[in-house]
């Protein structure tokens, strides 16, 4: 079977390569040596990680490259990841939104099925995008979704004609394999008490950074923890976790992963910490998928509601509502029960892990048989 994928990839995106990892990783165990081609911004390196063929994303280059990959192929997986939303701005033809679904549009001229994989969808608010997703969506041939809320929203926008499944997001179905890159990196004299922190920008707001370091500094006085900052997306999240060191008071108790890790590293070394405190919906996933208890910081629907289903909303927040010693009092309740939250977060994760690997099941009944 020859399979396209398309996707947010080859841009150095933590959450988005751990997508297309556990994606390419599940499908080779669920099919017959599938024939695997990956749209992406930097597709030697994309070929080279993962052995398979990649075409130049972007609509500048290899048109034809792109063009000859949609008419050979039999699917176009269009996902996962949250590609159909328009918080960047969203003109004509440029965009997540309109690049995304003008794919799906080539994809059936060169009568190729298409099937909307494991995705997070919206939010979509403009009139255009609406009108882009009613026309453009509707073409797909099947849908998987990795929340409720998704599903609920694609029916507003009037996205009816395929039907749609809630699943989870494929990167619970991720096959980690040992690596300790990140942790060794660190030098650290004690890798007990170790809590993540994961940071990334988000337009103009900048109030969570002065909050987070309250909590990070009152954790440190209280528990004796070693916070490390996670940067999932290069130097986006470098800036983030540097805005939040510069109003610690206990900075020099800080670390930071410096290098380029792979999302394997990221998810092995977030697996030795005892809490999560984070915005990254990854570096939140990452926690589910190996019992760590977390806090997180909500910019979106999709970080809310994977909150919900880890049993991690209780102890989390809306940006704009975060209350800083009420989360402190939080993450202390989390380190000081921390068993009985490890529990809770296993049981919700193999939940989960169940339903990321039905998106291959589902892939494979649809169009494999």
């Amino acid at each position: 079977m020859k399979i396209v994928i398309s996707g947010f990839y080859g841009l150095g995106n933590t959450g988005d390569e751990a997508i297309l990892e556990s994606i390419i990783d599940n499908l080779r165990d669920q099919l017959d040596t599938p024939d695997i081609t990956v749209f992406s911004l930097s597709p030697e390196e994309t070929a080279r990680t993962h052995s398979v063929k990649s075409v130049y994303r972007g609509w500048r280059h290899d048109f034809k490259g792109k063009v000859k990959a949609l008419k050979e192929a039999d699917l176009l997986v269009s996902g996962g990841g949250g590609l159909l939303q328009d918080t960047y701005p969203t003109r004509f033809i440029f965009g997540p939104l309109p690049y995304y679904l003008l794919i799906v549009f080539l994809a059936k001229l060169c009568s190729t099925k298409v099937m909307f994989f494991s995705q997070g969808i919206g939010p979509v608010n403009s009139t255009w995008g609406k009108i882009l997703m009613k026309i453009f969506a509707n073409m797909a041939d099947f849908v998987t979704v990795r929340d409720e809320f998704s599903k609920s929203l694609l029916h507003e926008l009037g996205v009816t004609r395929p039907k749609t499944v809630v699943t989870s997001d494929i990167v619970f179905a991720f096959k980690a394999k040992d690596d300790n890159a990140c942790i060794e990196s660190l030098q650290l004299e004690s890798r007990d008490n170790l809590v993540a922190v994961s940071v990334r920008p988000w337009f103009e707001k900048v109030k969570q950074f002065e909050q987070v370091a309250y909590i990070v500094d009152k954790l440190v006085e209280d528990r004796g923890v070693t916070p490390v900052f996670v940067p999932m997306e290069g130097h986006h999240d470098i800036n983030a976790s540097e805005k939040v060191l510069a109003q610690m008071k206990h900075a020099d108790k800080c670390h930071m992963l410096a290098g380029n890790f792979t999302p394997n590293q990221y998810l092995n070394f977030i697996g030795q910490c005892k809490l999560t405190i984070g915005m990254r919906l990854h570096a939140l996933i990452f926690s589910t998928l190996k019992g760590v208890p977390h806090i997180g910081l909500s910019y979106d629907k999709k970080v809310e509601s994977l909150l919900k289903r880890s049993g991690m909303w209780e102890f989390s927040a809306v940006l704009e509502e975060i209350n800083e010693q009420e989360l402190t009092n939080n993450a202390l309740h989390l380190l000081d029960n921390h068993e009985k939250y490890v529990d809770i977060v296993k049981d919700n994760s193999e939940a989960m892990r169940t339903e990321a690997v039905r998106n291959v099941e589902l892939l494979e009944e649809k169009f494999a048989k």
